[in-house]
């Protein structure tokens, strides 16, 4: 019972140390690989701008305060846009994923109150709203078996920290990243799709009362 309470109070201490939240909202450029159930790719693909959001809890993991776990909930839109002059047709591509992140940050450097982090995160996104638009028919692509309803998404970028007052900073966040893990559906008769995103946010990190932040 003693070695119970013993861990608890350590854990206590080190979650309640640099307890923070987090909100980051921006735009995304995407960029879609896609193949047809033949195999054949699409070659006049152009992306397209869409909003993402991601929000969740924030803490340090180490005494020299320079790496960062974070976990959340994330919001993402892709798209694509493009067409064929052979078939004289038009396609375009709008989905929508949620998801849960986890991820690192490690402070590179300090340039007076400005803080500088590498990042790295993995997500697991699930469509949540789907269209694929060929000429003007409109395809729903939630429940699609040929379709990928869940991604798994590796990124690594960067972060820059201001702080504004005692409590809050204020973030300029890049992020560059790609799907894996996508394989799906039937083996013979399937259509893929894989994505790069390029992500370009602002976003606000809050301490907790009880945090004892190293800024």
């Amino acid at each position: 019972m003693k070695r119970i309470v013993f861990l608890l109070v350590i854990a206590n201490s080190f979650l309640g140390y640099t307890q923070q939240l987090y909100l980051e909202l921006g735009k995304t450029i995407s960029a879609f690989d896609y193949k047809n159930s033949l195999g054949l790719g699409l070659e006049n693909l152009q992306s397209k701008s869409n909003t993402y959001l991601k929000m969740g809890y924030r803490d340090v993991i180490n005494n020299e305060e320079t790496f960062f776990f974070s976990i959340g909930a994330t919001y993402n839109g892709y798209g694509a846009i493009g067409s064929d002059r052979t078939l004289d047709n038009f396609f375009e591509w709008d989905v929508t994923y949620i998801g849960l992140e986890a991820g690192l940050d490690f402070r590179l450097f300090r340039v007076r109150d400005f803080s500088f982090f590498l990042k790295g995160n993995v997500s697991a996104e699930f469509l949540m709203q789907g269209n694929q638009t060929v000429n003007n028919q409109v395809f729903n692509l939630v429940g699609e078996e040929e379709f990928n309803n869940h991604i798994f998404f590796l990124r690594g970028g960067l972060m820059m920290t201001y702080p504004i007052s005692r409590n809050t900073l204020i973030t300029a966040n890049y992020s560059i990243g790609k799907t894996a893990l996508l394989d799906q559906g039937n083996a013979i008769d399937k259509e893929e799709l894989k994505l790069t995103a390029h992500q370009f946010g602002f976003g606000i990190i809050i301490s907790l009362p009880n945090c004892n932040c190293p800024f």
